[in-house]
């Protein structure tokens, strides 16, 4: 059997990245999303779970005895040193569950779809077959985070806390443009699809 294609997905905060792996799995990829990954990573009983809490406290615990990832995000994101002790925890481990993931199923000839947000931050750069960006202009993207009720100033904590647009662009082979209509970004997406299987095959 073929080894199938795998595909890294990432783009800046509130671009629409879960929205295109949906587009794309209806397409017949295998979509798995390194957030989705990591919440199962930091559950109460996992090995991150007691490192996690050791490190910031029973605060950031809710009352079903798990973290209480909204507080546990305000916390860091409010402390560039705190942010990085805590990707230092999770991203290690969020990796290497992709890779095996990767692994195993182009191995059996699927195509792969691992949406990782900080793929260029943490310098992950194989084994990819293809880098797709997701891009949207800041106000878009402040309008977005706002809706989602974090206040101005959390919005913008979480964008500086990521490299530019411009620079995820940049290093991308792919970029979509998500500044429209979702049929408009289900349009983008298929184009890019198509290329994709025809230039990377």
């Amino acid at each position: 059997m073929k080894k199938g294609l795998s595909i890294g997905l990432t783009g800046g905060i509130a671009c629409g990245k879960s929205e295109v792996g949906r587009i794309l799995e209806r397409e017949g990829s295998l979509v798995r999303d390194a957030d989705a990954v990591a919440h199962g990573l930091i559950r109460r009983g996992k090995p991150l779970y007691a490192e996690i809490v050791t490190r910031f406290g029973t605060k950031i615990v809710g009352s079903d005895g798990e973290i209480d990832r909204p507080a546990l995000g305000r916390r860091v994101f409010e402390n560039e040193a705190e942010r990085k002790t805590l990707e230092s925890l999770i991203h290690p481990a969020v990796i290497d569950s992709l890779r095996e993931w990767i692994a195993g199923e182009t191995a059996k000839g699927w195509t792969t779809v691992a949406i990782v947000p900080l793929l260029f931050e943490v310098g992950w750069t194989e084994p990819w077959d293809a880098v797709i960006c997701v891009a949207s202009p800041e106000d878009l993207v402040m309008e977005r985070l706002m809706r989602r009720g974090l206040s101005e100033v959390e919005a913008r904590a979480r964008i500086s806390a990521q490299l530019p647009m411009e620079e995820k662009i940049r290093k991308a082979e792919y970029v979509i443009h998500n500044n429209g209509s979702m049929a408009s970004l289900e349009e983008k997406t298929r184009e890019v699809w198509r290329k994709i299987v025809r230039e990377e095959r």
